[in-house]
């Protein structure tokens, strides 16, 4: 079996994976054929987390994660298997792993394939992810995968983009928010708490994006335990061996 090398941004994504606290930016092996890179929000580091894991022996890349939805259609829970990138220019995806990630998946998950575009930013508003989806025809935008996709190719691995629904067209985190998070996506208190109290941040809002987070999680810890054996992950391995080990 190749070895798999996953790149995850936020915290919370990569704990659909394990449920160990991973260390922040380092490759971290999840036995002999995976390990997994959480590497914060971002075009660079996602491609900072590839190069090191393709580096430390990964055969292959996926990009783990949400995404935002640019199709009307699709709602918080939703996975996305795209079958291509678009970065500026289209980056494939290994189809036949992406064909068999698929066949491995509960009937109850609702999966869109299609193109899944690359930002330079978090969208915070219908309105950018409506011109982003007319000018790229993507169904759903996330700030990774295109640096892993560019990655992948230029060393000649297959590539796989894993991406749940976190915020539909017309709900987006609000730019406020994005400065009251860590790299990781977890809350800097400090700063959140502030907004609250002066009501520059609704606290619906924080509930909202709480519960469709939530819904994304799900999906993503699903796809991560039917098809684990795609991600290089066994979970015949001893309990042990699911702990993580810095390289």
């Amino acid at each position: 079996m190749r070895a798999v090398g996953i790149v995850t941004a936020l915290r919370v994504e990569a704990r659909c994976i394990t449920a160990h606290r991973l260390p922040f930016n380092q490759r971290i092996s999840l036995g002999e054929n995976a390990a997994i890179w959480l590497c914060g929000m971002g075009e660079a580091a996602a491609r900072e987390a590839a190069e090191g894991l393709r580096a430390g022996g990964a055969a292959a890349l996926i990009s783990f994660g949400f995404a935002g939805a640019l199709d009307e259609n699709l709602r918080p829970g939703d996975l996305i298997l795209p079958e291509s990138i678009h970065a500026g220019h289209s980056l494939q995806i290994d189809l036949g792993w992406r064909d068999r990630f698929r066949q491995r998946l509960p009937l109850h998950l609702r999966v869109t394939g299609g193109v899944l575009a690359a930002s330079r930013a978090v969208l915070t508003s219908a309105i950018a992810k409506r011109e982003l989806a007319q000018a790229t025809g993507a169904c759903a935008v996330d700030m990774e995968s295109g640096a892993v996709a560019e990655a992948a190719a230029l060393a000649g691995l297959p590539f796989l983009a894993v991406r749940a629904i976190s915020d539909p067209v017309e709900f987006s985190p609000p730019p406020a928010l994005l400065d009251a998070v860590h790299p990781d996506g977890s809350a800097d208190l400090g700063r959140l708490l502030p907004l609250l109290m002066r009501r520059s941040l609704a606290l619906g809002t924080l509930l909202r994006l709480a519960r469709d987070s939530h819904a994304a999680r799900s999906t993503l810890s699903v796809a991560a335990r039917y098809a684990d054996m795609e991600m290089g992950i066994s979970r015949r391995l001893p309990p042990s061996a699911h702990g993580y080990v810095a390289d």
